[in-house]
């Protein structure tokens, strides 16, 4: 059996490696594309002679769980065998499995720390809080460790209690400042409180400890982009091309951040939209006419700027007791806001899009849109606009259309295919419009 993959780990030498070794493999393979590809070169190499779980482990190292899940079911008795089973189960949501697969690891004397931080979990994702509490609350060696205090802030989180996560993801790097984590989930936090500083000043850590943590890196030149520091982001972004040259999601960041310049020149168009129409909605009231002036406008159902401009000299005229004198008064108003009566008239102004009907309702599991949006795992952006459209659960968020999320701010084509794609793997699909 032979490893051409630079690392002190050879998953093929006959051993099976303990989990902290699996971490540090996992870690290194995933730390850009070219150890990838290198790493699968050596799966490819051995596939007739390695061991099942020796596979069964490469496989899972590299992302392709589907082969790592044959492998592993093959493979003989070890804890490492069922544990790494009961995150390919958990990663597909099949809880009930990944459950019986973790107490098979722990009858192969698995580590018991890390089989119940799986468990507490579970209980979390699957929404029930009080249990993963309990559970939580009978680990007694985790007690006061970091991923203790991280597996209780998770919790809080997931339960809607923003601040006491963030309480606890402290008390979490007061016991271990190098939880990345902690440090992780805390600046997705902070972020979404809008701190957006010291969410900076957190991901920049995490990068400063582990340089090829992609989301740490993306979730980092979001806030940047957002900041305006094009430079910056761009650097972030540019990083993770030269580790991963094929990161979907970074090539689509990248042309964020080089169409936010062109961005900022439409939302500087629309504030001036904004404006225009602010004007456009002010009540006659707020200007100081004659009373006859007012009396005759209200009896003509003119009640507001905008009104004002979709009616001609001619027609105000036409109207009884409405004279040179009031006609020149009203003149006077409009030129102080640079408009003039008749400028709609014609119909060319900007009319309003006939409201559009809604697609028949689609009927989906009621159990799956209790689920919590969490458990889509969402980027900082898209987290940021679910969270200030109030979004709790899979339901309220099939319930928006594509242009509710978009007119979202710093909401882009980006995080909306992110969340339909995270979306289309529980089989749900955000409200069409015709």
């Amino acid at each position: 059996m032979t490893s051409s993959f630079a690392t002190e780990i050879d998953i093929f030498s006959g051993d099976v490696p303990d989990f902290e070794q699996i971490d540090k493999l996992i870690s290194s393979v995933n730390s850009s594309e070219l150890n990838r590809e290198r790493f699968r070169k050596d799966l490819e190499a051995n596939e007739d002679s390695a061991k099942n779980i020796a596979m069964g482990l490469g496989y899972f190292v590299t992302g392709d769980y589907a082969a790592a899940q044959e492998k592993l079911s093959s493979a003989a008795e070890s804890a490492q065998k069922h544990y790494y089973l009961g995150l390919i189960y958990k990663k597909q949501h099949r809880y009930d499995n990944a459950v019986k697969e973790f107490n098979k690891a722990m009858k192969n004397n698995a580590d018991t720390n890390r089989v119940d931080l799986q468990k507490v979990d579970i209980l979390r994702l699957e929404g029930k809080f009080k249990e993963a509490r309990e559970k939580l609350g009978t680990c007694r060696q985790l007690q006061g460790t970091a991923d203790y205090y991280h597996a209780l802030g998770c919790i809080q989180n997931s339960e809607g209690n923003y601040e006491e996560a963030l309480a606890t993801f402290q008390k979490a790097l007061e016991a271990d400042e190098n939880h990345v984590k902690s440090m992780f989930d805390m600046a997705l936090l902070i972020d979404l409180r809008g701190d957006e500083e010291e969410a900076i000043n957190l991901y920049r850590k995490i990068v400063e400890m582990t340089p090829a943590n992609v989301n740490a890196l993306l979730n980092l030149a979001v806030l940047y982009e957002d900041k305006g520091e094009f430079q910056k982001a761009g650097d972030c972004v540019n990083l993770v091309n030269k580790l991963h040259p094929n990161h979907q999601r970074a090539i689509m960041y990248l042309r964020d951040v080089e169409s936010s310049k062109v961005m900022e020149v439409d939302e500087e168009r629309e504030k001036l939209k904004d404006r225009r129409t602010q004007i456009l909605e002010t009540p006659i009231t707020d200007f100081e006419l004659s009373v006859r002036s007012r009396n005759c406008l209200r009896k003509m159902n003119i009640f507001t700027i905008g009104d004002l401009m979709r009616i001609t000299e001619a027609e105000l005229l036409s109207y009884k007791n409405f004279g040179e004198t009031s006609l020149t008064e009203i003149r006077a108003m409009l030129e102080s806001k640079g408009l003039r009566l008749g400028m709609h008239a014609d119909g060319s102004g900007e009319e309003l899009p006939e409201p559009m009907e809604l697609d028949d309702e689609v009927e989906y599991d009621s159990d799956l849109l209790s689920k919590t949006v969490d458990e889509l795992e969402l980027s900082v952006r898209a987290r940021r606009a679910v969270d200030r459209l109030k979004i709790r659960t899979l339901g309220e968020l099939v319930s928006k259309t594509e242009a509710e999320l978009l007119a979202c701010k710093n909401f882009g084509i980006t995080s909306l295919t992110e969340i339909k794609e995270r979306l289309m793997k529980f089989g749900l699909n955000l409200r069409r419009i015709e």
